[in-house]
């Protein structure tokens, strides 16, 4: 039975990771070490990984030296992250829209984890939750896909063959919303699912910053720490106070 949030029903399912095991985790990880640099984060830094998934990336982080607290909504990730967990890595079932009962060094909101939701309150509140959460002098760290380029480079369809499951895909912009319609067939069943993710471009991020009283203090484009161009640029990152 589907509940009324698309990525709880998505991201519980197996299929999910199914179809992006293949994730860049090098890229990722090369992120990880160039932002941490760039902020001169202390090891002694306490980083909650919001939403974490099965937690590779706190993973990652963790083995750079930092205390992290991985938090996300998909139960099932979260069991299988527990897992990992040591003296300086834990795990939580957490949702955005709750506030965190916890104050930390730096959040990262990382690979679009963000712009889920119909309402713009939704993700307001989110930020707020995370501007609450920050300490002092905190660092949070916003990656988001590039809107403007996806608009410019849609693929409108792809078949990808994953496992021998063959996942129909076909994408969209509509009412607000970048739409990517998966279907499939796999155990005996059809199914099928939609990952929508908000429009959001630097102006309209900008403006939901402000809202709760972040500070953006750099713009990036890309996983080298490139200037951000809005054409051209894979990724909308924020570092913001």
């Amino acid at each position: 039975m589907k509940t009324r949030d698309w990525f709880t029903d998505w991201f519980n399912t197996p299929y999910y990771h199914i179809l992006y095991k293949d994730r860049n985790d090098d890229e990722a990880q090369l992120f990880m070490k160039h932002i941490t640099t760039f902020l001169n984060l202390p090891k002694k830094t306490h980083i909650l990984d919001l939403p974490c998934g099965r937690g590779r990336h706190s993973v990652f982080l963790n083995s750079l030296g930092y205390k992290v607290t991985g938090g996300d909504l998909a139960a099932n990730s979260i069991k299988l992250a527990k897992k990992f967990e040591n003296k300086t890595l834990n795990f939580k079932v957490q949702d955005m829209r709750v506030p965190f009962n916890s104050k930390y060094d730096a959040v990262f909101n990382l690979f679009t984890s963000f712009g889920y939701f119909k309402d713009d309150k939704e993700d307001i509140l989110i930020l707020n939750n995370i501007k609450q959460s920050l300490k002092k002098d905190g660092f949070f760290v916003f990656d988001f896909l590039n809107a403007e380029k996806v608009k410019l480079n849609i693929v409108a369809e792809e078949i990808k063959v994953v496992n021998s499951i063959t996942f129909k895909i076909k994408r969209e912009i509509k009412n607000g919303f970048i739409l990517k319609h998966i279907s499939f067939f796999a155990d005996g069943k059809n199914h099928s699912y939609t990952e929508q993710v908000k429009y959001l471009d630097r102006d309209k991020m900008t403006t939901f910053f402000e809202k709760v009283g972040f500070n953006i203090t750099n713009v990036f484009g890309d996983y080298n720490l490139n200037a951000y161009e809005a054409k051209t640029s894979d990724r909308l990152i924020l570092i913001a106070k």
